[in-house]
C-alpha cells in the first residue's frame, strides 16, 4: 500500500507539472522559443492572481487573473521576442534570460520579497479510497491538465487557428509563403502560454504560502517538457507522471540517505539520461532533413 500511495501522490503531482510543461510546448510549437523565463511566468501569475483573490470575489478574482495572464504573455511577445524573429539561437536564448531576471526583479519590486498566504481556490482535505489517500486539490488539478491536453489536441489539430499555428511550428518562412501571419501564430501561443502557468499556479499554491520561490515550479517542469518533447502535448503529460512518480520514490526512499537532495535532482538526471539516447524527448519528432 506504500508503494501505491507514492505512486497515486507522484501520479498527480505529476500531472500538475504536466500542465507547466504544456505552456512550454505550445510556446514552442508556434515560435520554436524553449522559454526560460516559464517558471517566472507562473510567479507573476500567481502574484496577480494573489492580489485579486484578497479583493474580490472568487470566480471573478480567478477569471481575471486568468484574462491579465493571456494579456501579460501577449505583450512579452509583442515587446521582446517578436523583434528577434529571424535572430540567431543565441540572442533569443540571451533575451530569454534575461526575461527571467526581469520578472522575477519586478516581482520583487511590485509586491516584496515576503511570503504570503494563498486562497484556497480548491478544495482541501483527501478523498479516502480504502486505504488510499487521494490529495482533492491535486486530483482536481490533474483532471484540468488531461482537459487541457486534449482540448489543445483539438485545438491544434480541428480549428483553422490551430492548423496556422502547427504550419507555423513547422517553418516560418513556409508559413509565410502560404499567408499565415508568424506574428499572429506566436501571440496566441505566448497568451496561452502564460494562462496555462497562471493555471498550473493557482493549482499549485492554493491554499499553501506564496512566495518567489513559485518560480521555481517552472524550473520543475523543465525537464518534464525535455523528456516528453518540445512538440508532444500528449507526452508532456506522460513525462509529468514518470517525473512524479519518479520524485515521489526517491524523495520517500533516497532523501534520508542523500539529505533530501535526490528528488531535488531526480528530474534534470532522468532528463540528461533521456536526452543522450534519443535528443528529440520520449515522444518528440524526429526531425529528417534532406540536402
Amino acid at each position: 500500500m506504500d508503494l501505491l500511495q507514492l505512486a497515486v501522490d507522484g501520479t498527480l503531482t505529476g500531472l500538475v507539472y504536466g500542465l507547466v510543461a504544456l505552456a512550454f510546448v505550445v510556446i514552442f510549437r508556434a515560435s520554436r522559443i524553449v522559454n526560460l523565463a516559464q517558471g517566472q511566468l507562473v510567479l507573476v501569475g500567481a502574484y496577480v492572481m494573489g492580489t485579486l483573490l484578497a479583493s474580490l470575489p472568487l470566480p471573478a478574482a480567478i477569471v481575471l487573473a486568468l484574462a491579465a495572464s493571456i494579456l501579460i504573455g501577449a505583450l512579452i511577445e509583442r515587446l521582446v521576442f517578436r523583434p528577434l524573429i529571424g535572430q540567431p539561437i543565441f540572442s533569443i536564448v540571451m533575451a530569454s534570460i534575461g526575461l527571467l531576471i526581469l520578472l522575477q526583479g519586478a516581482v520583487q519590486l511590485v509586491w516584496g520579497a515576503q511570503t504570503r498566504p494563498f486562497a484556497a481556490v480548491l478544495p482541501e482535505g483527501s478523498w479516502k479510497l480504502d486505504a488510499l489517500l487521494v490529495n482533492k486539490r491535486l486530483a482536481i488539478g490533474a483532471v484540468i491538465t488531461i482537459a487541457a491536453v486534449e482540448a489543445l489536441r483539438i485545438f491544434f489539430l480541428k480549428t483553422r487557428i490551430g492548423l496556422r499555428l502547427a504550419a507555423v511550428a513547422e517553418d516560418h518562412f513556409v508559413a509565410l509563403s502560404l499567408g499565415v501571419s508568424v506574428q499572429a501564430s506566436t501571440r496566441i501561443a505566448w497568451g496561452a502560454g502564460a494562462f496555462l502557468s497562471t493555471l498550473a499556479a493557482m493549482i499549485l499554491l492554493s491554499g499553501n504560502v506564496l512566495g518567489l520561490q513559485a518560480g521555481d515550479i517552472g524550473l520543475r517542469a523543465l525537464p518534464v517538457a525535455l523528456l516528453g518533447g518540445l512538440e508532444s502535448l500528449r507526452g508532456a503529460v506522460l513525462a509529468g507522471v514518470i517525473v512524479g512518480i519518479g520524485e515521489a520514490f526517491a524523495a520517500h526512499y533516497l532523501d534520508p540517505l542523500t539529505g533530501g537532495a535526490m528528488s531535488q535532482i531526480f528530474p534534470f538526471m532522468l532528463m540528461i539520461v533521456v536526452l543522450l539516447v534519443r535528443p528529440q524527448g520520449l515522444f518528440g519528432w524526429k526531425v529528417i532533413e534532406r540536402l
